[in-house]
């Protein structure tokens, strides 16, 4: 397949899928807790139901590497939007008690999406287009936040069950009316597929490769704090009575998506690791955190948590994947970078997880300075590792 540009109608129409399909996401992050809350759901609980779609995700984003390179990006696109309609429909019919396997449903169609959106870039982009092609396509997945929690908040008060049915329904159709129109390669440039006793021996390569296990924790501590936010955000400032989610994730929403627009030829595309940049998202990441502790105290100052928040979310997903892509081995790529979202994954749900417990035995402040002080040891990491991770050369010698 020839190469294409970032700004391409067939990259446009990938960039509205990518829309579509975290706008049901957005959509639920907010309902479901406030549901769940409703029906008498504690938070550890609620922790537990929204942990299980990313849970689901880091389990799964290997052996999607695996599907591509046996079955081509082409055809798992179509599957998993199938897969993906099916679970937005179930949710309307569905109380909160199978809201849990509906959450890991949704998070095996996310696993195969996100990895197929990213190999479907990496396959058909030039090299020194990447990063743009990866921070566009990361931009229309959070375009949703812009809007959609705020709508999300109205449908809920409204209490008409019928808006959410419509809503939610009609999303779904769309995404798949787009999905089986978007231009991927029927198959990856390195058609290798693995053996499942071959993908699970690519966990130990974590190990024996600086770039992506200093990658993985990093990305492992900031997601947790993304995910303890997504999810406890909305509770704690209803329960409050303090602050508007919705206000708040969407001014989170406008920075996330003007970062990742205006600052998209910002990221480096040579596979260069940059310290200092990926410190200041780390930092801003726990600045957002500890005013959100303070914000009894702080009064409408809080919603400059979420400009920081917003830059740390925009920013540091982008450039470790683009980062990456250059540096991981060509023959052993897209498993390698399936583990590295595992760590995302396994981040954002123990965000859920681990969080909601500390809520129900101390405080929403408490979990909040514990996130604080997460971002801070993923600074100390960065730092550590700045010599080791400045040298290392594109496409270095690993393999599965």
């Amino acid at each position: 397949m020839s190469q294409l540009k970032p700004l391409s109608i067939s990259f446009i129409r990938f960039y509205i899928l990518a829309f579509l399909f975290f706008a049901a996401n957005s959509l639920l992050t907010i309902i479901l807790p406030l549901q769940s809350e409703a029906e008498g759901i504690g938070q550890a609980e609620i922790g537990l139901m929204m942990g299980a779609y990313m849970l689901t995700c880091m389990f799964l984003r290997p052996y999607a590497g695996q599907l591509m390179g046996k079955y081509g990006p082409l055809a798992v696109m179509r599957g998993l939007l199938l897969v993906h309609v099916l679970c937005l429909v179930l949710y309307t019919f569905s109380g909160a008690e199978g809201f849990i396997w509906l959450r890991a449903l949704q998070g095996a169609g996310t696993a195969f999406f996100s990895m197929t959106m990213q190999t479907g870039i990496v396959e058909q982009l030039a090299d020194k287009d990447r990063a743009q092609g990866m921070s566009m396509y990361t931009l229309f997945t959070m375009v949703p936040s812009l809007f959609v929690p705020i709508v999300a908040m109205e449908v809920w008060e409204s209490g008409m069950g019928w808006i959410y049915t419509l809503v939610v329904i009609s999303i779904g159709a769309l995404t798949l009316l787009v999905g089986f129109s978007v231009s991927l390669p029927k198959q990856t440039k390195h058609k290798k597929s693995y053996t499942l006793t071959e993908m699970f021996k690519s966990f130990g390569m974590i190990g024996k490769s600086r770039p992506l296990l200093v990658s993985s924790i990093v990305m492992l501590l900031g997601s947790c704090i993304f995910g303890a936010t997504a999810t406890f955000l909305p509770l704690y400032m209803v329960s409050s009575g303090a602050g508007s989610a919705g206000l708040y994730l969407m001014i989170q929403g406008i920075v996330v998506v003007g970062c990742r627009f205006v600052l998209r030829k910002k990221i480096p595309s040579d596979g260069s690791w940059n310290t200092a940049l990926i410190s200041s998202m780390l930092l801003c990441a726990a600045a957002g955190s500890l005013l959100l502790v303070l914000m009894d105290s702080i009064g409408g100052l809080v919603y400059i948590s979420a400009i920081f928040n917003g830059i740390a979310v925009a920013l540091l997903y982008p450039t470790l994947t683009t980062y990456l892509s250059f540096v991981l081995p060509v023959e052993s790529r897209y498993v390698l970078m399936g583990l590295f979202m595992s760590s995302y994954d396994l981040g954002y749900s123990l965000g859920g997880l681990v969080m909601g417990i500390v809520i129900q035995s101390l405080s929403y402040q408490a979990m909040f300075a514990v996130c604080t002080v997460l971002a801070l040891a993923a600074v100390l990491v960065v730092g550590v590792s700045k010599k080791q991770m400045e040298k290392t050369p594109k496409n270095s010698s690993l393999s599965v």
